[in-house]
């Protein structure tokens, strides 16, 4: 997964050249809900779907899914006749990755990257599909939240969800800054294709070989398996 030297110094040339940097939440700047712990949200909100006798708008890969996003876009995309379970949903959601945001674990390296982007007088934002609640609680806890500008997260309308380019566009636009003067920095093939929607660079970060594989496979030129070669002249 090692970059060589030339991909190291594209990402620094595309950082060097930017005005501002977007980074991705869960995965760029912590492990929101690390080693599956996000299994049992999944499962609670299936459970609350059954209740409400809309399990038929799951598939059977969405009915085993440990991604609670998957079943939130589930019901969405069925929710004629469940429109309010889709805003219980969504709120439920928001609750427990606040609480998860209180035992996150860090991304190693991704406190010393804010804190010298922001050093060089970057602009930052968060552009994250999860509640912008739990990641202003993450940032705020470390001490990292003076450092970003902006923090934009999932709303209401779950159909706006990355790879939709929204959130991305919304920071954009908190910034002032144009899509040719930012970075984003994702480690999805949703944030792939927000960035690529939104005219936005893009640096994937892909903490293992699958994560790596899944943003090349979606597009990704640069995929970086660790901030510390970029931190090497800090």
């Amino acid at each position: 997964m090692a970059l060589d030297v030339d991909e190291i110094e594209d990402v620094r040339t595309l950082l060097a050249g930017a005005r501002g940097v977007l980074f991705d939440f869960d995965g760029p700047v912590c492990r929101l809900f690390p080693e599956g712990s996000s299994g049992p949200v999944a499962d609670e909100l299936r459970e609350l779907v059954a209740r409400e006798g809309a399990r038929g708008l799951l598939t059977a890969e969405e009915a085993g899914d440990k991604d609670p996003h998957a079943v939130l876009r589930a019901v969405h995309r069925g929710r004629h006749g469940h429109e309010g379970l889709v805003a219980v949903l969504e709120e439920l959601v928001s609750v427990r990755e606040l609480e998860a945001a209180r035992k996150a674990w860090p991304t190693p390296d991704a406190a010393r990257l804010i804190r010298m982007l922001a050093g060089r007088g970057l602009r930052l934002a968060v552009v994250t599909n999860n509640s912008s609640r739990a990641a202003s609680f993450y940032l705020e806890s470390k001490g990292l939240r003076g450092f970003f500008d902006a923090v934009h997260g999932r709303t209401r309308d779950v159909h706006l969800m990355k790879p939709h380019p929204d959130v991305v566009v919304r920071a954009l636009r908190s910034l002032g800054l144009r899509p040719e003067d930012t970075v984003m920095i994702g480690d999805s093939p949703a944030d792939v294709g927000a960035a690529a929607r939104a005219g936005v660079r893009f640096v994937g970060y892909g903490r293992n070989l699958h994560k790596e594989s899944e943003l090349r496979d979606a597009g990704a030129a640069v995929v970086l398996g660790s901030y510390a070669r970029l931190l090497d002249e800090e």
